[in-house]
């Protein structure tokens, strides 16, 4: 019959460091070789049992991630019914406030379809976020389950991140700036950004860089962590401002009688690609200029298309005043010419 070697004490038979299992094997059978078998034997279950919770804590984080995104993109879908509903409602003869009324419609739609797409693309990243930082704890519980020093391994991870986040500091900028980009929704594909140095139509953006072309047609990649500030002249709403110069000699409250007309008109006409949403408002007398009196004229536009309304409206202003005999100023100047015969008499 064997006989188990009979330990003195705990720390003989489990180590200075004594495991659970080995701890409540040796209080049970006294056998140092049993508690160390037993223990040897538990380390593979509780490994198991590690990467199990471990699986269960990543489902748990992807559906907890999964539920916000859904619940965001269901009361998203919710509004975008009823604008739809709104619009069919619309529908039939119309006149042209209603038809521009269906275009922003339209474009509100554009624009929740465009979050929705944003919503998806920041879940993804959460859940791999999630994934990678569960599953990284849980093998580093794993390895210390047999034993392994982490010190070291830890202390040398911390050296390559130092060096690699030297290396590499502004890759994960422009990451970390571009998750905050789609978060805040700053822009999106289709936008006019002026972001410093450029300005153009945004044609893609991407986690690490955005693409911009300009007016020339020059397509910009712009790391989106030298994106210091961002100003989106596509989002809501825009606003043409005008400042209409009449001579000193013309009267104030004709002058905006005309300026406005012109403004109703044009509010009025709904022009595809420049639409003015709300009535024109004539803000007054902007400032007395060395040979003319400024008056503003502001009109509230749909995105993007302040520059076309306001085209639009200096034709129509040119031939209004031109036609009201009102004085469009500009700079003149008498130049004298004296000859030689001049000049000696």
């Amino acid at each position: 019959m064997a006989h188990f070697p009979i330990a003195q004490t705990l720390a003989d038979a489990c180590g200075a460091d004594p495991g659970g299992v080995c701890a409540l094997v040796f209080d049970l059978t006294a056998n140092s070789q049993a508690a160390r078998i037993s223990d040897l034997a538990a380390r593979p279950v509780k490994v198991a049992l590690i990467l199990l919770a471990a699986w269960l804590i990543n489902r748990i984080v992807r559906r907890w991630v999964d539920h916000a995104v859904e619940s965001w993109l269901e009361r998203t879908s919710t509004k975008a019914d009823e604008v739809r509903r709104q619009s069919a409602e619309a529908s039939g003869p119309i006149d042209d406030l209603r038809e521009a009324a269906l275009r922003r419609a339209r474009l509100l739609i554009e624009q929740q379809e465009r979050t929705s797409q944003r919503t998806r693309t920041l879940g993804a990243v959460l859940r791999s976020i999630a994934s990678f930082t569960v599953y990284g704890v849980a093998v580093m519980m794993a390895l210390g389950e047999f034993d392994v020093n982490l010190g070291p391994l830890i202390a040398g991870a911390g050296i390559v991140g130092v060096a690699v986040g030297f290396g590499a500091q502004s890759l994960v900028k422009d990451f970390l700036s571009g998750v905050f980009m789609l978060l805040e929704d700053q822009y999106g594909v289709g936008d006019v950004i002026d972001v410093g140095d450029t300005a153009g139509v945004v044609e893609e953006v991407k986690l690490r860089s955005t693409q911009v072309r300009d007016i020339n047609g020059t397509l910009w990649h712009i790391p989106n962590g030298s994106i210091r500030r961002v100003a989106n002249m596509s989002q809501d709403w825009g606003r043409a401002v005008l400042d209409v110069e009449v001579a000193y000699d013309t009267h104030i409250t004709e002058a905006m009688d005309v300026i406005k007309q012109v403004a109703d008109s044009v509010w009025h006409d709904q022009l595809p690609g420049a639409t003015i949403i709300e009535e024109p408002a004539i803000a007054g007398v902007q400032s007395f200029g060395e040979s003319a009196i400024t008056i503003r004229l502001m009109a509230k536009t749909e995105p993007g298309e302040h520059w076309a309304a306001s085209r639009e409206l200096r034709a129509r202003l040119k031939d209004a005043l031109d036609e009201a005999g009102i004085e469009i100023p500009f700079p003149q100047r008498t130049i004298w010419v004296r000859g030689e015969d001049a000049a000696g008499a």
